[in-house]
């Protein structure tokens, strides 16, 4: 795998503290008839659409299973635009803000070109995956598909932000993101399931774990803020291999794993220890949430 692909997808899954630089969003176009407050840079109305009709269908789907829905304002914005709106150092990068902003990029760019893999260098196993998912019409690969997913794992963080959970743990405040995304996708939008899936599976399969530094979630806690700017392809093999496990977490207990996390979050406000954290979420969340903290460490995992 290489480390680019890797190193620019860290950025994606990063929880930046940040404001914008502008609270108004003069020179951007506002996209009124939906739920999500949307704008958009010049040219990008169609994208806009389709991702404000998406989100508003995320919203709606989880008001009715979680009872509680966040505030958020989502632009979609050019190259042009972007320094005007946000400190994000990387074009293309979704990422949600403390102001409540979800900002997403208006069209193709260098850094989603940097993580298109080399054909070559594609397991046979997952070619006609990759084909299938990042395919453009021109006939080359093209990551948005995979990048514009990830919108709803920014908007994850705004459901835990917003709605008071205590996430008890590093990893488990960006595993909750990925199972609210993968979730949504599984019961709404399916067909999307191998634009969402296929880049993470890859990676973690073509990554040797011996070269990375740290492989525990208690290296991941002790060492979260130097693991992403620091060692960028081993944080992007931990964000792979969260995506993964909210895939099983979704296989093994569907909606109401998420909805037992979701509770069990609000309700549980005191710290626990390792052992006290796995019993909680084998007892009230699903064993298969329990898991990911039981199993991580063995040798023959993969994730």
């Amino acid at each position: 795998m290489k480390t680019s692909y890797l190193k620019l997808l860290i950025a994606c899954f990063l929880i930046i503290c940040q404001h914008s630089n502008a609270q108004s969003y003069q020179g951007l176009n506002h996209l009124k008839g939906y739920q999500t407050d949307t704008y958009f840079s010049n040219g990008a109305e169609a994208k806009a659409r389709r991702m404000a009709q998406q989100l508003d269908s995320v919203l709606a789907f989880y008001t009715e299973q979680l009872q509680f829905t966040p505030t958020v304002t989502l632009l979609i914005l050019s190259p042009g635009d972007w320094k005007n709106f946000t400190n994000f150092p990387f074009y293309g990068m979704p990422h949600y803000t403390s102001n409540k902003t979800l900002i997403v990029a208006s069209e193709n760019n260098d850094h989603w070109k940097s993580m298109v893999p080399a054909t070559a260098k594609i397991p046979s196993a997952y070619a006609g995956l990759v084909e299938e998912a990042y395919s453009d019409k021109n006939g080359g690969l093209n990551m948005e598909p995979f990048f514009d997913l990830l919108a709803i794992h920014e908007l994850g963080h705004a459901y835990h932000n917003q709605g008071g959970l205590v996430m008890q743990r590093r990893w488990m405040g960006e595993l909750f993101p990925n199972i609210l995304l993968h979730t949504y996708i599984a019961e709404k939008e399916p067909e999307l399931l191998n634009a969402l899936t296929t880049f993470p599976k890859m990676a973690v399969e073509t990554t040797d774990r011996s070269t990375l530094k740290f492989t525990t979630l208690q290296e991941l806690e002790k060492n979260y803020n130097q693991i992403g700017p620091n060692y960028p392809q081993n944080y992007g093999w931990y964000q792979c291999r969260w995506h993964i496990a909210a895939g099983e977490i979704y296989e093994a207990g569907k909606v109401k794993s998420l909805k037992n996390l979701w509770n069990t979050l609000k309700a549980q406000r005191e710290i626990l220890g390792d052992t006290e954290l796995a019993k909680l979420l084998s007892d009230k969340v699903h064993k298969s949430v329990a898991d990911v903290q039981l199993n991580w460490n063995k040798t023959n995992s993969r994730p």
